[in-house]
Parts: C-alpha cells; sequence; structure tokens
C-alpha cells in the first residue's frame, strides 16, 4: 500500500498538492485529524478495495489543539511498523501573506491570535509545523513556484515505483533570487563562463543549444563536471543505503537561466543515464 501524509503550511499549495495526486490515481481524503490517521491507515491497509492501496490525506492546523498530537502519531505509527511518506509544503511567511490578502480567505489559527494579526498567525503556525516538517520525507518549498510547476513536481515524486528508489531532484536557481530552501546541497557555477556577456546569447537560456554549446566548449567546464559528478555519484549511493526518499541538488549561478540551468540539465541528463531516478526544476528560468 501507497499512503502518504500531505502537510505544510497554510497558502503553501496543500489544495494543488491534492489535486494532483488525485490525478495520477491517489484516493485522496482533505483534513483528517491526527489522531484518526493510524486508524484509517488500518481502514485501507486491510480493504479488499484496490483502491484504496494508493492513498493520500492532508492533516495540518485546521484540526485545531487536535494537530499538536501530530508528530506523536507519525512517531508511534513508524514505530508499529506502519509503512508511509510524508509530503510538506512550505513557503516564505512574506509570500504567505501576500497570498492571504490577494485570496481573503482567513488563515486556520487566526483565532488563535489575540492581536488577529494574519503575520502572527503565520508565525504560530511555522511554530507549530517544525517537528512534523523534520520528520518529512519530501519538503517542497514553494515561494517561487507556480501551481503547474507545483503539480509537475508531486506527479514525478509520487508517479509509479517512485516509493521504491531515492529520487534526485536537480534544482537550477539564480543567486540574486535566494537560494532554495529545500535544497540539500548547493554548488555555486558563477565560475564558469558566463553568457550574458555574449550579444547573441544573453537572452537566450540554458535550454538553449547554442548557450549550452559555449559553455561547454571551455576545458574548465569539463573539468568541473567530471568532479562535480564524481562527488556526487559517491555521495548519491550513501543516501541511497540510508534510505533517503529525495535528495534536491540546487545549482545556481547569478541569474538562473545560462549557467545553472545547462549544469541541472547535464546533472539530470547524467543521473538518468546511470539508472537514477531524476527530475529537473528551473526555478528562475523565465524571471525578468
Amino acid at each position: 500500500m501507497e499512503f502518504v501524509i500531505l502537510t505544510g503550511l497554510s497558502g503553501a499549495g496543500k489544495t494543488n498538492a491534492l489535486h494532483a495526486m488525485e490525478d495520477i490515481g491517489y484516493y485522496c481524503v482533505d483534513n483528517l485529524p491526527p489522531l484518526l490517521l493510524e486508524t484509517f491507515y488500518d481502514l485501507c491497509d486491510n480493504s479488499a478495495d484496490s483502491r484504496m492501496k494508493k492513498v493520500a490525506v492532508v492533516a495540518d492546523t485546521r484540526s485545531g489543539e487536535m494537530f499538536t498530537e501530530i508528530s506523536n502519531v507519525i512517531a508511534a505509527a513508524r514505530q508499529s511498523g506502519k509503512h508511509f511518506k510524508i509530503l510538506f509544503l512550505d513557503a516564505k511567511p512574506d509570500v504567505l501573506l501576500i497570498r492571504f490578502k490577494e485570496t481573503r480567505r482567513k488563515h486556520p489559527l487566526i483565532g488563535e491570535i489575540t492581536s488577529g494579526s494574519v503575520e502572527d498567525a503565520v508565525e504560530l503556525e511555522c511554530e507549530l509545523m517544525k517537528g512534523v516538517k523534520a520528520m518529512a520525507d519530501y519538503v517542497i518549498d514553494t515561494t517561487y513556484t507556480k501551481p503547474n510547476e507545483l503539480k509537475e513536481r508531486v506527479t514525478t515524486l509520487f508517479t509509479a515505483n517512485a516509493g521504491d528508489t531515492m529520487l534526485v531532484t536537480c534544482i537550477s536557481f539564480g543567486y540574486k533570487y535566494g537560494i532554495p530552501p529545500e535544497a540539500d546541497f548547493v554548488f555555486d557555477v558563477r565560475c564558469l563562463p558566463n553568457p550574458f556577456y555574449i550579444k547573441e546569447l544573453k537572452t537566450l537560456t540554458g535550454l538553449d543549444e547554442a548557450v549550452r554549446s559555449y559553455i561547454l566548449g571551455f576545458d574548465v567546464t569539463g573539468q568541473f563536471m567530471a568532479k562535480l559528478t564524481e562527488y556526487l555519484d559517491y555521495t548519491l549511493s550513501l543516501y541511497k543505503e540510508e534510505g533517503k526518499s529525495e535528495l534536491v541538488i540546487g545549482i545556481g549561478c547569478t541569474g538562473g537561466k545560462h549557467r545553472s540551468v545547462t549544469v541541472a540539465r547535464l546533472l539530470n541528463a547524467h543521473f538518468a543515464d546511470n539508472g537514477h531516478k531524476s527530475a529537473i526544476h528551473h526555478r528562475d528560468i523565465w524571471k525578468a
């Protein structure tokens, strides 16, 4: 049975993620109280209905005081031998505030805050979520992620056999927009030749062959990639033995359009060619 607990911060995209899981065949339940997680797990596990063998449930702070028990419930469930994955959706507080203002939705913890401030409610939720976030198998930061990009990321995580092997996700990004918070490793490729200063290449991206050829035309790029892949191949084997579900590798250049995209594509192809389940996300490629 595949059982996924979807949780995270309010406004981080749990509804979109749940819709993505429903689209790939998961039986989905929203807003399940944490104290019912084990009971519902057992019901699904013992069910003869094949539809109950791929299940995703959302458990979050909408359940009020009951949510404070979620870390204990998860720890007890794992100790008893239950097998499941936890997907945690995160985002920067300032972005969450903007999203709440745009949608004019009520924050689930607003009643717990004497000030009535959404900002204070977001801060409280971040604090309450620390424990379950630390237990998560997958953490996706949606600060800079569009709904369709989140759907693609979730779909990649939970497609057939996704739980049988570690997923290696390469994220290209621009340092001017900040480091991806979910990255396990971050590599700076600003040391490589920059196509930005070539008139014909400036407006292109690392998805274009001309940019790729330019960057790969320097010996330093080949040397850099050889050492980087050697290190990552060794490291990946250790994390895989440990049982890690996803390894997120951030590749950064100044703007996230040329060098980082090219190197992320090279790494993604390398991992796929070597039998790893791999995915790629260009976070900042289309930003001005």
